[in-house]
């Protein structure tokens, strides 16, 4: 039987990973539904090539173009959001990647949750605002949430008991993005171009500068609190250079377990489309012999504040981590368009996050009102 997925983000750079993982395995999965926001015409092509039933697109100028062409095709188009949230409960799928970049995956990924589907999370949003509220419904409904990122990934693979008392920490690393070695007087006046080059991976433009204010792992940080249900002070970051060791779970009897292998995004994205199973690919295997040194560093904090700013949203819980997130989201994208410097990101958010009233126990209204008064906040301290 032919596994059926649906993908919230097709024409990113995880979603077309993950229909190279299909398009490697089209004995084993058949895609439903595939979703994109302004590429259209990568869009259109993976429609023609998957021969989805529906497919969504957030903007809906360019769904009604793309509605045209692929009406001699029989494929359904949906447009905005609401479009994204039928195809998420679309009935056919059985497991949704939901690979979008931010806010917009958190109603869709709490439909495709309603509605009984598992989830293969690549959304870091949905559970950096939401996390309690996303893993309460996931747990109501009995369903499997299934993490895509290299680093939660490894940790889901290296728990190795259902007994939480026996974890002592989860260890996530961190490559240290591009300014690694850096100091601060070094950065000041870095532009997004020189942001943009991580060492390692190959990932989109904002996932990218959040890397090199390591604002990404601070993310990652929250979302592990949720996924795993931990206790933020049960978690360490530790900067891995070389990326093989993708993170790591020290259990209260001193034994560490880890999960490595190169970096390539098909190995996660593929286990969590096949888990609990593991199948064969072509992808180049670990030479753990030529990688010869593993080496680990503490983060700098004080280079790297962005960090430090996501512990103590996490600890305060709340609405904090909504606003640290929604803040974040605005002030990369003016650094990516040359309108702000590197540090002002981590300096504006702070001051963000000082004068945001927290709501303790937010409701999904509560999350995306102070969402949107973290981005106007943002504006506002911009004046732009």
């Amino acid at each position: 039987m032919l596994k059926n997925i649906g993908i919230l983000g097709s024409t990113g750079s995880i979603g077309t990973q993950t229909l190279d993982v299909i398009r490697n395995n089209n004995d084993l999965f058949n895609v439903i539904a595939l979703s994109g926001n302004n590429n259209i015409e990568l869009l259109e092509r993976q429609a023609l090539e998957f021969k989805p039933e529906i497919v969504a697109v957030f903007n809906e100028h360019k769904a009604d173009i793309l509605r045209d062409k692929l009406f001699p095709f029989d494929i359904k188009v949906y447009s905005g959001l609401n479009g994204l949230i039928e195809l998420a409960k679309h009935e056919k799928i059985e497991v949704l990647i939901t690979s979008v970049v931010g806010m917009i995956g958190l109603k869709p990924t709490l439909a495709a949750i309603e509605s009984g589907k598992d989830i293969a999370l690549a959304n870091k949003e949905t559970l950096v605002t939401a996390g309690k509220i996303v893993m309460n419904k996931a747990k109501e409904k009995n369903i499997k949430i299934i993490p895509v990122d290299s680093e939660h990934s490894a940790i889901f693979q290296s728990i190795t008991t259902k007994e939480k008392k026996e974890i002592n920490k989860l260890i996530l690393t961190a490559s240290g993005g591009p300014f690694r070695n850096k100091e601060k007087k070094d950065l000041i006046d870095v532009t997004y171009r020189e942001a943009l080059k991580h060492p390692n991976w190959n990932m989109g433009r904002k996932i990218s500068i959040d890397s090199s204010t390591l604002m990404n792992k601070g993310l990652e940080v929250i979302e592990a609190r949720w996924l795993f249900d931990v206790e933020i002070k049960d978690i360490d970051v530790v900067v891995h250079p070389q990326s093989i060791i993708h993170s790591m779970v020290e259990y209260i009897d001193g034994s560490i377990i880890a999960q490595l292998g190169i970096s390539d995004m098909r190995i996660p994205i593929q286990y969590a489309l096949t888990y609990p199973k593991r199948i064969f690919n072509n992808i180049r295997k670990l030479d753990i012999i030529e990688v010869g040194n593993l080496t680990f560093e503490k983060p700098d904090i004080e280079t790297f504040p962005c960090l430090n700013l996501a512990f103590k949203a996490c600890e305060e819980e709340g609405t904090m981590p909504s606003v640290l997130n929604a803040s974040n989201e605005v002030l990369v994208n003016y650094f990516l368009n040359d309108k702000i410097k590197f540090y002002d990101i981590p300096n504006i958010i702070e001051k963000i996050l000082l004068k945001h009233k927290k709501i303790s126990n937010p409701t999904i209204d509560e999350i995306l009102y102070s969402d949107s008064w973290a981005r106007n906040k943002a504006k506002e301290l911009l004046k732009l």
